[in-house]
């Protein structure tokens, strides 16, 4: 499916924008530095993508958009409005949930083992709009009909279900709330190539759909691709290249993204080796 919605719904006012975020950990000679001074923006109905190496600040940036870190400077911008610290009462942490929602790697470990999915995308369906009775039941049903789960699996419990059945359950929780902005943070990257398309198809379909806004947060280029529209590249915390996900995959002007891009696997790929037919290179070597 393509990732490019309808030009009129991204070209409205950003409704994420992210000013000299900085992040840092420690204090004096151990002070370390996740996140260093990164700006872009997310139009309202776009995807953007953000990729580089494990280590480069990328799920720091997102746990910091999702409030779950505090940034040491910069700002956060949400539909307009300052979101740069964390939220503490629960009127707001419930508030920045209609705003904001995180799919995280592995939903195995984000669902309570011993409650029934139903049950669970209840819960958050009552948190945030306060329905009981046929009326709950009914917007669970449609939630599991949203994301291809059927009465039989929203009554199992999360050992009962698939890898791939369980990340479109962590998918419904998260569009439970009818967030404006969804992060997905290496979201499909332990699933099987197969099931990472049914996803991926999903996640298309609900942006079409529904208007979502996406940051999809990811090492594998082949993913990035087909779900953004934009994409920022990361090295040590720092923004190396941003723009048109697809200029930017088949033009990298920085050598660490070509660096990136020539270190996707194909057919004969090894890694570490260099032949004429294997002309790719670790993405470590040769860079300062």
């Amino acid at each position: 499916m393509s990732a490019t919605p309808d030009t009129a719904r991204t070209t409205t006012a950003p409704v994420v924008s992210v000013e000299g975020l900085r992040k840092t950990f420690g204090r004096g000679r151990k002070e370390s530095v996740a996140v260093d001074g990164i700006g872009f923006e997310l139009r309202t109905g776009g995807s953007l993508g953000i990729v580089g190496e494990s280590g480069s600040g990328k799920t720091t940036t997102a746990r910091m958009l999702i409030g779950l870190e505090q940034p040491t400077a910069g700002r956060i911008l949400i539909g307009g409005a300052d979101h740069t610290r964390p939220a503490r009462r629960i009127k707001d942490l419930r508030a920045r949930g209609r705003l904001i929602q995180i799919v995280f790697q592995d939903p195995y470990t984000s669902l309570d083992r011993r409650q029934k999915i139903g049950d669970c995308l209840g819960e958050v369906v009552h948190l945030h709009f306060g329905l009981t009775g046929a009326a709950l039941k009914t917007r669970v049903r449609d939630l599991g009909e949203l994301v291809g789960l059927h009465e039989r699996q929203l009554e199992s419990l999360p050992r009962e279900l698939s890898g791939g059945q369980r990340q479109r359950v962590a998918i419904a929780r998260a569009l439970a709330a009818e967030p404006e902005i969804l992060i997905l943070d290496e979201a499909v990257s332990a699933l099987d190539v197969s099931i990472q398309a049914q996803i991926l198809n999903l996640l298309a379909d609900i942006r079409e759909q529904r208007g979502i806004s996406y940051v999809f947060i990811s090492h594998d280029l082949a993913v990035i691709r087909q779900i953004t529209d934009t994409v920022i590249v990361m090295r040590h915390g720092q923004v190396i290249e941003q723009g048109q996900t697809a200029d930017v995959l088949d033009n990298p002007h920085d050598p660490y993204t070509r660096l990136l891009r020539d270190s996707v696997p194909h057919p004969g790929w090894q890694p570490g080796i260099t032949t004429p037919q294997n002309p790719h290179t670790p993405i470590t070597e040769n860079m300062p």
